[in-house]
């Protein structure tokens, strides 16, 4: 009996509701280890995570059992409900709906890799809405504005 061989390589961008820089540093780290094990859980393996203040990049190989919908609707219920639980906001913490999926090659791996970890040093130069946009141009993603994130730099 054949069996099922995949490779799928994604970077999810997914930002916080009212953008509001909620990811404070003293807490990115244990937020990251709550996404990754998040990931884990789906049968997923991450590659790289990078909480900014007001949003994520996570490159995730994934499982051909779960769709890129469904890993997203685990990863951003389940690290919201965390965050809320430990209280490390104040009022309620939310993403906002929707995400960015970008798939890569096996070759490309290691720039990605790179890219994501290096989210600091790119947003001295780059403003998030800069770079999503410039993501949806290299990628040739068909959108409309009205849907994209709520932008409030």
């Amino acid at each position: 009996m054949p069996n099922t061989y995949t490779q799928l390589f994604t970077q999810y961008v997914f930002a916080v509701k009212g953008r509001t820089k909620f990811i404070k540093e003293p807490y990115r780290e244990e937020v990251e280890k709550i996404m990754c094990g998040l990931v884990t859980k789906n049968k997923c393996k991450t590659y790289s995570i990078y909480c900014n203040p007001d949003h994520v990049h996570i490159f995730v190989g994934m499982h051909p059992s779960i769709s890129p919908s469904k890993l997203m609707e685990q990863v951003k219920s389940g690290s919201s409900n965390w965050i809320n639980g430990k209280r490390i906001v104040v009022g309620k913490f939310a993403w906002q709906d929707g995400y960015g999926a970008f798939s890569y090659s096996k070759s490309q791996i290691d720039n990605v890799v790179k890219y994501v970890l290096n989210q600091p040093i790119h947003h001295k130069k780059q403003s998030f809405r800069e770079e999503y946009l410039l993501m949806l141009k290299k990628f040739e993603v068909e959108y409309d504005p009205k849907y994209l994130f709520e932008w409030y730099d």
